[in-house]
This record gives structure tokens, C-alpha cells and sequence, in this order.
């Protein structure tokens, strides 16, 4: 049996007197490396917690951050684009509307206008305000409404691309006589009036298309009148308001369709014909039985528009 201070070693033998004075050193060996691991320890349980109150303090920095940035997009406000898409080059120009003009006219006037964007169920402007611009709309739809803040709205019209808002408010010094309210995300081209007013004075094309878009607002008006007066059910009055839609805002088709999106629910259908939400409904399902119109992604398609327009 190896007596207790023996270690059987692999190379030299460790002697006999170094061996003793290992043993009796070996508690202060012992005491100075348990103390040096305690501090060592602290000094790591220090360490990480700075690091983890850094850590924390940054990931709070990052959620506020992005708190902030979600709030921002999703305030309803316009933002303004810095490099505007030409006019000449935009592909839904339509004839007859006031983006139509020719390339040097229309060269002046984007230099007298800006683009900002709109999100969806954003106000453009309001009803009974000093009209300061007038908008040219490049892309989208809004909706134009009519009333007091306290009564019921009447909506005067769905406008899209090519519609020019706020034209005769603008020409005439007055305000704004609808208020104007985006369906889908859109772009428009504000115009301030003092500078629109001057642009027509340089260029008689754009005075002869300003009254053009004077008599379409006189004809959408007089259509609201015969569709509210002169039908005489509410089939008649459904079938007006979506021929009118198909030719304000949608395309024809070579197979002598017309199709465009469905925007408006039935609340809002409802009253522009002057009926209630139900008969609406049903009455689409009639039409829809019988193959004068389809509905397939929030777009409506005028199969027969004769047979609808045999209604009136």
C-alpha cells in the first residue's frame, strides 16, 4: 500500500522534500486559485450583465423605432414622389380627358405640378374648403360625395384616372363643392391655382380642354338627375348606375364588353339609386342569373349591356 504523499509519476519521481512543501503550500495554492475563480466569475456575471442590459437597451431602441415607422405609413397623408412619372409615357391617358393634350402643352404643365401618392381611404379635401389646387388623377379611383358633416352623404360619382378634381371650384374662386375621398391607393398631379391659371392663359388647347371637362361634370350631373327622376323602378335606376360606371371608369372590350372594377358596396349603390341595401343585392343576383353581368375579383362585367340598357 503507497503511503499518502506518494504519486506514482510518469517520468521523473518528484522528491521527498519538494513533495512535503507541496502538500503544506498546496491550502495557499488552494485559497489563491478558489479566490482568483470567484473574481473571475464576478468579474464574468459582470460582463453579461452589461451586455444583456446593452442588449436589452437596444432591442428597445429597434421596437420603438419600428413602432414609430409603422405609425408613419400608416397615417393618412400624402407623399410626395420626387421623380414623377412623365405624362407623355403614362399608359392611362384617355381622349377627351385633360392628361390628353398635346406633348408640349403637356410638357408645361407637369413642369407646374408635382405627384403625390394617396393611400386608400385617405381625404383629398374636404367640402366647403378655400379650393387652393385642383388634382389631376393619374392612377386610382376616389369617391366624390355631396352633404353635411350631420346628415346623410350622397355620392355624386366614382372618377379615376384622367379625372381632373376640383376644376370649375378653381376656376370660378370659390370651394371645393364635393368632398373627395380615395377608394384604392392612388397617384394624382396637384396643380396650385394661381400657376393653373397661368398655364391657361400660355396655351389655348388647354383652355378648350378645361371647358370640355366642364361639360362632363354638367353631363355626370344631369345623369345623376335622370337616374334618381326618370327611372321608373329600381332594376332601371341599378342598370343606369352601372352603364354610367362603365363608361366613367371602365374599358371596352373587343367582344363589345364592358368591364370595370366594383368599388362601391351595396350600402353605397344603394344610395344612388335611392332603394336599400337588400334590394340591391337581390337585383345584382337577378342580373346575374341572367347573364347580363358577372362579378369575379371585385370586377364587373357588362355582358349585355343592351339588355340592361332596355331597362332605362
Amino acid at each position: 500500500m503507497l503511503p499518502i504523499n506518494v504519486r506514482p509519476v510518469t517520468s521523473k519521481a518528484i522528491p521527498a522534500q519538494a513533495n512535503s512543501s507541496w502538500m503544506l503550500a498546496s491550502p495557499r495554492i488552494g485559497g489563491i486559485l478558489a479566490s482568483a475563480s470567484s473574481r473571475a466569475e464576478r468579474k464574468g456575471r459582470g460582463n453579461g450583465g452589461r451586455a444583456g442590459r446593452i442588449d436589452r437597451e437596444r432591442k428597445m431602441k429597434t421596437m420603438a423605432d419600428t413602432q414609430f415607422t409603422l405609425e408613419e405609413q400608416t397615417r393618412p397623408r400624402h407623399v410626395g414622389r420626387s421623380s414623377p412619372l412623365g405624362c407623355a409615357a403614362c399608359a392611362n391617358r384617355r381622349p377627351g380627358w385633360f392628361c390628353s393634350l398635346g406633348s408640349a402643352v403637356l410638357a408645361d404643365l407637369e413642369l407646374a405640378t408635382s405627384t403625390i401618392s394617396l393611400p386608400a381611404q385617405a381625404s383629398l379635401f374636404t367640402q366647403g374648403e378655400d379650393a387652393r389646387c385642383l388634382y389631376l388623377i393619374c392612377s386610382g379611383y376616389l369617391k366624390l360625395t355631396a352633404g353635411r358633416a350631420e346628415d346623410r352623404h350622397m355620392i355624386v360619382r366614382v372618377a379615376g384616372p384622367g379625372s381632373m378634381l376640383g376644376l370649375y371650384a378653381v376656376l370660378s374662386h370659390g370651394v371645393y363643392e364635393v368632398t373627395a375621398e380615395s377608394l384604392t391607393p392612388a397617384q394624382l398631379r396637384p396643380v396650385e391655382r394661381e400657376r393653373f391659371l397661368t398655364f391657361l392663359r400660355s396655351h389655348k388647347e388647354a383652355q378648350l380642354r378645361a371647358v370640355q371637362c366642364i361639360c362632363q361634370e354638367y353631363r355626370f350631373a344631369l345623369q345623376d338627375a335622370c337616374r334618381i327622376a326618370l327611372a321608373e323602378t329600381v332594376a332601371a335606376r341599378l342598370a343606369r348606375l352601372l352603364i354610367e360606371l362603365s363608361h366613367q371608369i371602365g374599358e371596352h372590350t373587343e367582344a363589345g364588353e364592358y368591364r370595370f372594377p366594383l368599388l362601391l358596396t351595396h350600402e353605397e349603390m344603394a344610395s344612388m339609386t335611392c332603394t336599400t341595401r337588400e334590394t340591391v343585392t337581390r337585383t345584382l343576383g337577378q342580373f346575374r342569373k341572367e347573364g347580363w353581368i358577372s362579378i369575379e375579383d371585385s370586377i364587373l362585367t357588362l355582358h349585355s349591356p343592351d339588355r340592361l340598357q332596355s331597362l332605362l
